[in-house]
C-alpha cells in the first residue's frame, strides 16, 4: 500500500474576524494558502491529481471551495476537487481523505487543506422572512403588485431583524463555551489553570515566531486596498496571568471561561501537499512527514460535547501501533484552554479508560514539554476549516526539523465529534 507523505505546505496569517482580512472570503484565502503550498513545495500545478478542501462556513453561491480553487489557480480542468466538512476537524478530514486516496491508489499527488472567513459568514434572516419573501422572489410570474403586497406583510420587528449567528449545538441549543464550562466543572479544571495554559499558548506561539520556526509556514496576504498582512495578529507575547485574571467570564456568571482562554473568531486558510513516495521521488519533492494513522469518533453532545479527542487519540495510537508514551509531540486543538485540560485529565484517568475506552488502565500523561510546543488555537486563533491543516503543517515541519519521530494530533468538533491523526518522520 502506498504511503502518503506531507511534502510541504503554507498558510495565511490567522487574523481576528472583522479586521485586516475582512474583504477576503474563504475562497480568496484558500487561494493564497494553496498557491503558497504549491510554490513552497516546488510542485507544478499540472502534477496534481485532486484537491480536497475543508470548510465550515461555506459560501452559499459556491460551496465546493475545492473546485473553485482549481479554477481560480488556473490548474488543469482535469484536476478533480471536493469540499468536506466535519466542523472544526474539517481541515484534518481533508488531509486524511487525501491520504486515503493515495493509499488506495486513486491519486498520487493531492492538495489538501481548509479555510474559513468568519467575517464573510452569511447572516441568517428569520424563517418568517424567508417564508414570506421566498415565494415572491422565486416566483417567475411575480409582478410589482406582489412586491408591494409583500411590503405590507413584513413586520419590521419580527421579519426584518437578522439573527445573530451562534456557535451552538443544533440538537441541544448549548453554546460551545457552555459545554466547555460544564466539562471544566466535571473535571475540576479551575480558572487559574485555564488562564495559565492560555498564557503559555501565547508565549510559545510568540517564541515560535521570534525563533523563526513559525514564519516559514506563513505566506503574506495582500488585501484589496493594498495592505500586506504577514503575521498572525492574535498572538500576544506580553500577556500574563495577572492580565487574564481581570477578565470577566463569558458563558456563565460564576464561570471560568473568558475571552482570553477561549479561541476568538478568526479568518484564515492552510494547505499541504501530499504525495505517494514514488511520486515524491519522481517530482523531486521533499517529504516532511508520513501520515501513519487517523481516527474519528462521536460522543453524545448532551454529555461531554468536546471530549472527543480523548477517545479518538487512543484509537489513532492503537492503529499506529503506538502508546502515548512513545509519541514525541502532541498537538491538541485549543478550542478552549478548558478542553485541553479536560482531555489531559481524561487520558490520565483509569476511571475514564475503564468507562469510555474499555481499558483497564489510563492512556497516559500528556507530558508538558511535548504538548503544543509552539502554542495552539488560543494564541493563533481558529478559522474553523483551517485549524486541522495548520496543526498538520506545523507538526510535519516539526518532525522534519527536529529529531522527533512521531506526532499525535487531536481535535474536538461540533456535533460531539473527535478527530486524531499520527504523523511520522520520514
Amino acid at each position: 500500500m502506498p504511503r502518503a507523505l506531507v511534502c510541504g505546505g503554507a498558510r495565511t496569517p490567522f487574523v481576528r474576524a472583522f479586521a485586516e482580512l475582512t474583504e477576503l472570503d474563504t475562497i480568496a484565502l484558500a487561494t493564497v494558502a494553496a498557491r503558497g503550498a504549491l510554490e513552497r513545495s516546488g510542485l507544478a500545478g499540472d502534477a496534481l491529481d485532486a484537491v480536497v478542501w475543508g470548510g465550515v462556513i461555506l459560501p452559499p453561491g459556491a460551496p465546493n471551495v475545492g473546485r473553485e480553487l482549481v479554477l481560480d489557480l488556473k490548474l488543469p480542468p482535469r484536476v478533480e476537487a471536493r469540499t468536506v466538512t466535519r466542523a472544526c476537524a474539517s481541515g484534518l478530514q481533508a488531509i486524511t481523505d487525501a491520504a486515503a486516496m493515495i493509499e488506495r491508489g486513486e491519486a498520487e499527488v493531492v492538495l489538501a487543506g481548509g479555510s474559513d472567513s468568519t467575517s464573510n459568514a452569511a447572516i441568517p434572516m428569520p424563517e418568517s422572512f424567508i417564508r414570506k419573501v421566498g415565494p415572491v422572489v422565486m416566483g417567475k410570474k411575480a409582478g410589482i403588485g406582489a412586491y408591494f403586497g409583500l411590503a405590507t406583510r413584513l413586520s419590521p420587528t419580527q421579519d426584518l431583524i437578522p439573527r445573530q449567528p451562534r456557535v451552538a449545538e443544533r440538537s441541544t441549543g448549548q453554546l460551545m463555551g457552555e459545554a466547555a464550562e460544564d466539562m471544566a466543572r466535571r473535571h475540576g479544571v479551575t480558572r487559574e489553570a485555564q488562564d495559565a495554559f492560555a498564557v503559555r499558548s501565547h508565549h510559545r506561539a510568540a517564541a515560535g515566531w521570534a525563533s523563526g520556526r513559525i514564519g516559514p509556514e506563513v505566506v503574506p496576504v495582500t488585501t484589496p486596498d493594498g495592505r500586506v498582512v504577514e503575521r498572525d495578529t492574535i498572538v500576544r507575547a506580553d500577556t500574563s496571568v495577572e492580565a487574564l485574571a481581570k477578565l470577566r467570564p463569558v458563558f456563565a456568571k460564576d464561570g471560568t471561561l473568558t475571552a482570553a482562554n477561549s479561541t476568538p473568531l478568526t479568518d484564515g486558510a492552510a494547505a499541504v501537499v501530499l504525495a505517494s513516495e514514488s511520486a515524491a521521488v519522481r517530482l523531486g519533492l521533499t517529504p516532511l512527514a508520513g501520515v501513519r494513522s487517523w481516527a474519528y469518533v462521536g460522543v453524545d453532545p448532551a454529555d461531554q460535547l468536546l471530549i472527543g479527542p480523548a477517545l479518538a487519540m487512543p484509537k489513532a495510537l492503537e492503529r499506529a501501533g503506538l502508546a502515548l508514551a512513545d509519541v514525541d509531540r502532541v498537538d491538541l486543538h485549543e478550542a478552549f484552554a478548558a478542553v485541553v485540560l479536560c482531555v489531559r485529565k481524561a487520558l490520565a484517568s483509569d476511571g475514564f479508560a475503564r468507562e469510555r475506552l474499555g481499558r483497564a488502565h489510563a492512556v497516559g500523561e500528556l507530558v508538558e514539554d511535548r504538548l503544543n510546543v509552539h502554542g495552539g488555537s488560543v494564541a493563533f486563533g481558529h478559522p474553523f476549516g483551517a485549524t486541522g491543516a495548520r496543526m498538520a503543517l506545523t507538526m510535519a515541519r516539526e518532525l522534519h526539523l527536529t529529531d522527533a519521530k512521531t506526532a499525535l494530533l487531536g481535535l474536538c468538533a461540533a456535533g460531539g465529534l473527535g478527530a486524531a491523526a499520527v504523523l511520522e518522520r520520514v
